[in-house]
């Protein structure tokens, strides 16, 4: 594949149901964009309670409650990792009532996963920096039903497999260690329905409020690969 520069900084964020392939064509955008670099508030979480950070340890207070984390940590948690990648200034702070100004330079350029789920996130995280492209994924319920009815798990590594686009190589079998693939247990059709109704439900705010921004773009595909050259075409215009 080849790769492309940009010309300016992409703030990006990915919005799709379950299902969708959001970490697919997250991986694709980043090997065909070298400055594009993935900022997950999940990822920034973990990593501050195992490192024992400040802000680490007040997180694993919430989780260990069984409450949820703040929105409020959360930014700080992605503030914190754009001010050490110097891609916004390093006096930005959650408090401050005006937006952090963004590095223009190509490289300052991310796609931000996890965060916003809601258009109360969205509008906090407007005033700490602003997003410049949201894409919304769509593919049609039924074909992601179909997918999830032909996924099988190795759970011992992780590894995914889907009998219709990428089997393993003796049926019921991982690949590298010949033991058997499993079926998750929440695979099932009725909890993905609810799942992808629930999404529906929160996602449409949310799409909302970045379409009165005008920086919501969407994209329709009934896979991957079908999606993945749209999105680079919408890419390279913006930013290429």
């Amino acid at each position: 594949m080849p790769t492309k520069g940009f010309k300016r900084a992409a703030r990006i964020i990915l919005v799709g149901a379950p299902g969708v392939g959001k970490g697919t064509q997250a991986e694709r955008l980043m090997k065909r964009y070298p400055q594009l670099s993935a900022v997950s508030s999940g990822d920034l979480l973990r990593e501050g309670v195992r490192n024992k950070t400040p802000l680490g340890i007040e997180a694993e207070a919430f989780i260990k409650a069984g409450n949820l984390v703040p929105d409020e940590m959360i930014l700080r948690l992605i503030l914190d990792k754009l001010k050490s990648n110097h891609w916004v200034s390093t006096q930005s702070s959650v408090s401050d009532p005006s937006p952090a100004q963004p590095s223009k330079n190509p490289s300052a350029s991310f796609i931000l996963d996890g965060f916003p789920r809601t258009a109360t996130q969205a509008s906090r995280l407007d005033s700490l920096i602003p997003i410049n492209l949201v894409i919304s994924l769509i593919t049609p319920v039924n074909i992601i039903l179909s997918r999830i009815a032909s996924r099988w798990v190795h759970a011992p590594s992780g590894r995914v497999y889907n009998t219709d686009f990428n089997a393993p190589k003796v049926q019921g079998k991982d690949d590298l260690t010949g033991e058997p693939l499993t079926k998750r247990a929440d695979d099932d059709e009725e909890t993905w329905k609810q799942r992808l109704k629930k999404f529906d439900e929160t996602s449409r705010p949310l799409l909302e409020h970045y379409d009165r921004k005008s920086v919501l773009w969407t994209v329709k595909g009934n896979s991957s690969d079908e999606i993945t050259p749209k999105l680079f075409q919408e890419l390279d215009s913006r930013f290429a």
